[in-house]
């Protein structure tokens, strides 16, 4: 006879039936992940769904890896990071943008950004604090809050002005249990990049309050209307600045990031990684530094490819309909369906099944993004071209 639901038959007996973590099980899977392993069980399919660079790693890098990798760079590394890989992020966000970290103790390399958040929120919060988190907004940063013992605080931004960063809005969330204001700049799903203007009011609002500001800045380099404006530059002390390879060098498989913060909270964040990742991978390491040594001319002509493909894309969901800001940043669109009367999950599953094109539906980015759907640009601008005649053809 077998085991009854839930337990399994062996030598120790029946699996233990004490509950496992409430946080975890309350979470749900990461939508993009849904669409993204449909697509990949389907034949034809234009995927515009996962936000990955369609540009191979930078040569230089990548040689610089094969090279490390036959002499022997197959080390654990420091846990920070190597002290040249830091020195190369510190010098380049001062140069770039007069942001000053010092390597020694307030830079850390970590493997993604992902690891830097989650790293920068279990260093942070205390049960029960509370995490302002504008949306829509990137799909792990609410659960990341929830995994660290915090409350995420969900603050829904205006499409009609562009998803702007408002003082006024983010304010109005404040509470005594409020820690810290959590966002990217520019932003995944939407594209946007916020105003200097708005981010030294933003800061003005972290210092009447007493909260940190934890910006992820992985499209740092992806932007189409002037430099990037960093919150540090108006706020280093209670600035994280979260970053990385993965989307402007088309890194993503590396795993190789970073998150700069004031000594005092960036030690605490070392301590979390010394006990669980140790460091990033040592070879990955050595390719960031070359990429960031000799590759700036290939970030600039992707930079400029995406802008093709961001215009192009753009108009023509708006000749579709589809009423389609174009993106000051990232690789992203984060078009309107509400023409279609479908909601944001029959438009994607709809779109895919009968089309074979691939999207996000808003809603997992949070219930602000109901009503849209993200697609990424990062594709070839034939297959971007041939996405909207298949979109086209779903509409009408």
């Amino acid at each position: 006879m077998g085991a009854p639901d839930g337990q399994r038959d062996g030598a120790g007996g029946s699996t233990p039936q004490r509950p496992f973590s409430r946080t975890v099980a309350a979470i749900p899977p990461s939508g993009i992940r849904k669409f993204f392993d449909l697509a990949q069980s389907m034949q034809g399919v234009i995927s515009l769904g996962v936000g990955e660079p369609d540009f191979p790693t930078p040569w230089s890098a990548r040689e610089a890896a094969i090279h490390a990798l036959e002499h022997g760079a197959t080390t654990y590394t420091s846990n920070s990071g190597l002290l040249p890989l830091r020195e190369a992020i510190t010098d380049d966000l001062a140069d770039r943008y007069g942001v000053r970290y010092r390597a020694e103790d307030e830079c850390l390399v970590t493997s993604g950004v992902s690891e830097g958040l989650d790293l920068t929120l279990r260093a942070l919060l205390n049960p029960g604090d509370e995490v302002i988190v504008p949306e829509p907004c990137y799909v792990a940063y609410q659960p990341c809050v929830a995994f660290a013992g915090g409350i995420p605080v969900p603050v829904a931004l205006d499409p009609g002005d562009a998803y702007r960063l408002d003082p006024a809005i983010i304010g109005a969330a404040v509470t005594e249990n409020t820690k810290a204001i959590l966002f990217g700049s520019p932003s995944n799903p939407t594209g946007s990049a916020q105003s200097a203007g708005d981010l030294e009011a933003l800061a003005a609002l972290a210092r009447e309050h007493d909260l940190w500001l934890l910006s992820d800045e992985i499209y740092d380099r992806l932007t189409y209307h002037g430099i990037h404006t960093p919150v540090a530059a108006s706020a280093p002390e209670r600035t994280v600045t979260l970053g990385g390879f993965s989307k402007s060098y088309a890194m993503t498989g590396w795993r190789v990031g970073y998150v700069c913060a004031p000594e005092p909270l960036a030690q605490l964040m070392h301590r979390i990684h010394q006990y669980t990742m140790l460091c990033a991978p040592h070879m990955s390491q050595i390719a960031a530094l070359e990429a960031m040594r000799t590759a700036q001319d290939d970030v600039e002509e992707m930079v400029a490819d995406y802008d093709r493909r961001r215009r192009l894309f753009s108009k023509g969901l708006d000749e579709l309909g589809l009423t389609c800001p174009v993106p000051g940043g990232a690789f992203y669109v984060f078009p309107s369906i509400a023409s279609t009367g479908m909601t944001s999950e029959e438009f994607a599953e709809g779109l895919l099944t009968q089309e074979k094109v691939a999207v996000v539906p808003g809603n997992v980015f949070g219930p602000s993004g109901e009503g849209h759907v993200r697609c990424s640009y990062a594709t070839a601008l034939s297959q971007l071209e041939q996405a909207l005649e298949r979109i086209a053809r779903f509409i009408a």
